[in-house]
């Protein structure tokens, strides 16, 4: 049987555990939708030449397209890490 103490620092432990597996998690698929942002589209930019927002899609994805994804990807992780700190009790104090 484990004392109080004990069983505390496990749960801690899990809890930690869990909320760095959702950290990784959200990285890794940040890391995805920003290296397909980024490289896929541009590498098939020829193939990709249709009208959008009145010019090639192409143009638009290479001045406009890739920083807004950019900037979502920034507001999503800030806003789901925020979240799992507050599911696993880990949220910073001020």
């Amino acid at each position: 049987m484990l004392s109080p103490a004990a069983q505390a620092a496990a749960l801690r432990r899990a809890q930690h555990r869990a909320h760095w597996q959702g950290v990784r998690r959200w990285t890794a698929v940040s890391l995805l939708v920003w290296l397909l942002g980024s490289f896929g589209v541009p590498f098939f930019a020829r193939q990709l030449d249709f009208p959008f927002a009145g010019g090639p899609f192409s143009f638009w994805w290479g001045a406009q397209g890739a920083m807004l994804v950019d900037l979502a990807l920034v507001v999503l992780y800030a806003w789901a890490t925020h979240r799992m700190d507050l599911a696993h009790d880990l949220d910073e104090e001020d």
